[in-house]
């Protein structure tokens, strides 16, 4: 913090908790209390029961948390690899042509998510690709919404790459393929870990694209938790989005571990 005086930085903590507690922490936490609540008193909710966390952990509840587990790994894993394979390739390119690349990439988180799932509706509907009815296009779709966010990060950690280390490894006689996977994706290996996490996380809490394309048999989270405060579940739905939650924390705790690890290597 670039602030030496300690009145100055009493301040700037006063300021950042004026605004951060009534605009971030504050909705979770009342999001948290209805999860165990049974009505509204006033403008809190009342009436503590862990019922609603039985309802969040079991039956449909939990199929659907295992769907957005699952989307959320394989959209993250395909984005990592496809967002990761471009930075690579586009390093080597001309600027402008770097330039086009990046906006290529970044196109599909530039439009409303609904964008999306709609373009990739409308393409994966017909012969030879039919994947409408699938869990596949769920997955595509995450897929083409996280990819942007992978680049990025992998295309920003190239930059700041040492090329020193690939030039010594070169001038020992290695060959390009020994140099990519022995020197350059370890080095690049914190930035790859933070990548997937964001991946991840993201393809968790993505609802509108995910709408238009669901099967029945593939129904993640973010859904459920729609359809419960929908049809005026309100307590059950936070008890569901609080399980959102804790297992995107979790897997990005995990995911932090593996990073400061990678970090110190």
């Amino acid at each position: 913090m670039l602030v030496h005086s300690r009145g100055a930085r009493r301040a700037v903590w006063a300021v950042f908790l004026v605004l951060f507690v009534p605009v971030f922490a504050l909705p979770l936490l009342v999001v948290l209390g209805a999860s165990f609540a049974t009505h509204w008193s006033g403008v809190l909710p009342s009436g503590m029961t862990a019922a609603n966390y039985h309802a969040a952990t079991r039956g449909e509840a939990l199929q659907a948390l295992a769907t957005s587990l699952l989307t959320a790994t394989a959209a993250s894993l395909f984005a990592l690899t496809a967002g990761t394979w471009a930075a690579l390739a586009a390093a080597a390119l001309k600027r402008r042509h770097r330039r086009l690349m990046d906006a290529l990439f970044v196109l599909p988180v530039a439009v409303p998510s609904v964008v999306v799932g709609l373009s990739v509706l409308v393409a994966f509907s017909r012969p030879p690709l039919l994947l409408n009815g699938t869990r596949w296009i769920v997955i595509l779709a995450h897929t083409v919404l996280v990819t942007a966010f992978a680049h990025q990060s992998v295309s920003a950690a190239i930059t700041r790459l040492d090329p020193a280390y690939e030039q010594a490894a070169a001038s020992l006689g290695a060959r390009p393929s020994y140099v990519l996977w022995r020197v350059r994706l370890p080095l690049l290996l914190p930035s790859l870990t933070a990548a997937a996490g964001l991946c991840f996380a993201l393809s968790m809490g993505e609802l509108s694209a995910t709408m238009m394309l669901y099967p029945p048999d593939w129904t993640p989270l973010p859904v459920l938790v729609y359809a419960a405060t929908d049809r005026g579940a309100l307590f059950t739905g936070s008890a569901v989005a609080v399980v959102l939650m804790a297992a995107t924390l979790l897997v990005l705790f995990a995911v932090s571990r593996v990073r400061t690890r990678a970090s110190y290597r």
